[in-house]
């Protein structure tokens, strides 16, 4: 018996499943196999074989055993019906605003639907302008996902969440506050408002929590961190002092976009009279005798204006 023959004619059933699967992480759906001209008896052959593993109702998994986290949330949001797509902290997973393992997937879809395995959230109307892709994976936009997250996450890692948005995603707070004006209701909308305000003090890095040590032990003020000042956020701020400190790492500095980024806040600092300081790893790890000689100065009480 020759191939199979799919649905167009000249390309052969075993053809037109890999090249759907290729598409999604090596994922698809019975639909989607039908409408392209599989049959249920094919379908079912290829199941009874090991073929293509059931991953969900009506959701397969063609020819691998071992899924990527790709495959898997690909699954879970196809598993959940048409327009369903990736929220929460598995989306902040993909855009990287969380770290460590990858979470449990977490899909808003307009039906109501029980997925094994999958957090499930219904929404009877799913906003398009709240949702992109990211590696083919339909997702929440990074301001939908923040709203989404800070009525799950305590306050320290959500002000983390919105520092990685806008240093890897350009992500403003102006935007994530047009998010929130739009749903005034979402559970966390003060929580994450303290944050974008700037009234949260949390320490975001290693870099920084050793800068702070290094103050503490020197007898120094203590800075405002990671507040608003101007349009973007600073480091590290003395307003009575009149002075800015920016901690420069290497991977958040590296790009053509950060160094712009950095011009622009220094520029800020001397339009709000600030004077402006600019300190690196090394600094703080490795020599920061010099670094703390010149604060003493500039945090003396005679340099108050």
């Amino acid at each position: 018996m020759g191939p199979e023959v799919g649905k167009a004619g000249h390309e052969t059933t075993d053809a037109v499943i890999a090249r759907l699967a290729g598409a999604s992480h090596g994922v698809v759906t019975r639909s989607e196999l039908l409408n392209a001209g599989v049959t249920p008896k094919q379908v079912k052959r290829r199941v009874a074989r090991g073929a293509m593993i059931v991953v969900h109702r009506g959701v397969y998994r063609v020819g691998h055993k071992s899924p990527s986290l790709e495959a898997h949330y690909t699954a879970a949001v196809k598993g959940c019906g048409k327009e369903a797509v990736l929220c929460g902290r598995a989306a902040a997973y993909l855009w990287k605003l969380i770290k460590g393992r990858p979470p449990q997937p977490e899909v808003l879809a307009p039906t109501n639907r029980c997925v094994p395995g999958v957090i499930t959230h219904r929404a009877a109307v799913i906003d398009r302008a709240d949702v992109t892709s990211i590696r083919r994976i339909p997702l929440t936009t990074v301001p939908r996902t923040l709203v989404d997250l800070a009525s799950s996450l305590p306050e320290p890692a959500l002000a983390r969440a919105c520092h990685e948005a806008e240093v890897i995603h350009r992500t403003t707070p102006d935007q994530v506050e047009a998010m929130l004006a739009r749903r005034p209701s979402s559970p966390g909308a003060g929580k994450l408002r303290r944050i974008l305000h700037g009234d949260v003090p949390v320490t975001l890095s290693k870099l920084e929590s050793r800068f702070l040590r290094l103050l503490r032990e020197e007898g120094l003020p203590l800075p405002e961190t990671n507040r608003l000042a101007g349009s973007h956020r600073v480091d590290c701020r003395w307003p009575e002092h009149r002075l800015t400190v920016e901690l420069d790492s290497y991977r958040y500095h590296r790009s053509r976009h950060a160094w712009e980024r950095d011009r622009l806040r220094e520029r800020e600092a001397f339009a709000r009279g600030d004077d402006f300081r600019r300190y690196t790893s090394r600094d703080v790890f490795e020599s920061p005798a010099l670094m703390l000689s010149e604060l003493r100065v500039l945090l003396a009480p005679a340099a108050l204006f």
